[in-house]
């Protein structure tokens, strides 16, 4: 069975949505615009983003929204903004992507995607707020980057949350998709404009493969997720066979009226620092059950202990507070056994490795 269409399950509802001005965030607010909420929330800390999704609404000449500066991790304007507009459902999309970049920047990426969605589901249970909905990532499966380790433990940190007492009447759950095809950053709006420049396109590896959701497609499963009568569930959308990166680049060059070589070349660069050959979107001991939604698995696995994350996150918290990195990431492969640190990251351990 269909979860309910979108206006059914989000009509007269107060919805925050952090990461509001990024491209999900932003698809889903003009989506949810439409829905009849009673109110909706925009958080972002990006000015620029925020100022964006700000105007899109703003021409459609809908009034019942405000846009909020700032993070989850700013403890009193997350409280000043539970006190004011009591969000009943929250659609959490914050979190930093950019694979390579975040391979140079680890303590910020664990802050924000980790530590940030733990204290947003720790203030989400605070208020009795009815759903939290985390948006995850096929590379947190296994992962080989930071963003993706972060996001893991984020996935875990929101398990955990939602088998205490104190969040009983909070429904979280977490959706992982795989890459957005047009997103901000992604490697189809990279190509596209590489070919408009005549080349080269540059790609990674002739074998990387990657999930692709166009963006429709994306907003679409995350509310169908969040309309799941459940809690404490990752879930997986039925997604087509993985496409190799190199066919996407050939197929928009052709599309483009050009050939390679004679038009346009494509030169391969290398996998990028954190990059994987190929995604997963499971790990081995997760087993996908069809969910009450048919476009929706549920990842069924083992739990890990709940004194183990709790220790985990506190030495991930007190690791990013001292900057330490080196036990930060020792934290983090304890927490995530899976997560393999690339070798620009154990470079910034040990910089005679450089």
């Amino acid at each position: 069975m269909n979860a309910p269409l979108l206006g059914t399950t989000n009509t007269g509802k107060s919805i925050l949505i952090t990461g509001a001005g990024g491209c999900i965030g932003s698809a889903l607010a003009q989506s949810l615009a439409s829905s009849n909420p009673q109110f909706l929330i925009l958080l972002d800390h990006s000015e620029q983003n925020l100022h964006e999704i700000n105007m899109q609404l703003a021409t459609t000449g809908k009034s019942f929204y405000t846009a909020i500066l700032g993070d989850t991790l700013d403890g009193p304007l997350m409280t000043e903004i539970f006190d004011r507009h009591r969000p009943q459902t929250i659609y959490h999309a914050a979190a930093f992507k950019h694979v390579p970049l975040m391979e140079s920047n680890p303590i910020a990426v664990v802050r924000n995607n980790a530590l940030g969605t733990w204290e947003l589901a720790k203030t989400a249970a605070h208020f009795g707020v009815e759903r939290l909905l985390m948006i995850s990532t096929d590379k947190a499966v296994n992962p080989r980057s930071i963003m993706g380790a972060s996001k893991r433990v984020a996935e875990l940190a929101l398990l955990r949350l939602s088998n205490t007492k104190t969040s009983a009447g909070t429904k979280m759950n977490a959706v992982r998709l795989g890459n957005v095809l047009g997103s901000q950053g992604s490697v189809g709006p990279l190509f596209q404009q590489q070919i408009q420049h005549g080349g080269p396109v540059t790609l990674t590896h002739p074998e990387a493969s990657r999930y692709f959701l166009t963006l429709d497609e994306t907003v679409k499963l995350i509310v169908a997720a969040s309309a799941i009568e459940d809690s404490g569930n990752i879930f997986v959308p039925k997604m087509c066979e993985p496409i190799k990166i190199q066919d996407l680049a050939g197929r928009m060059i052709r599309e483009a009226g050009l050939e390679t070589p004679s038009d346009i070349q494509i030169v391969v660069t290398g996998l990028r620092p954190g990059d994987k050959l190929h995604e997963e979107l499971a790990y081995a001991y997760e087993v996908l059950q069809l969910s009450s939604d048919e476009r929706l698995y549920r990842a069924n696995g083992q739990h890990r202990e709940a004194q183990i994350v709790d220790a985990a996150l506190q030495e991930i918290s007190e690791s990013v507070q001292e900057r330490n990195l080196i036990a930060l990431i020792g934290a983090l492969c304890n927490l995530v056994p899976e997560y393999q640190p690339s070798e620009t990251l154990l470079a910034l351990l040990n910089p005679s490795l450089a």
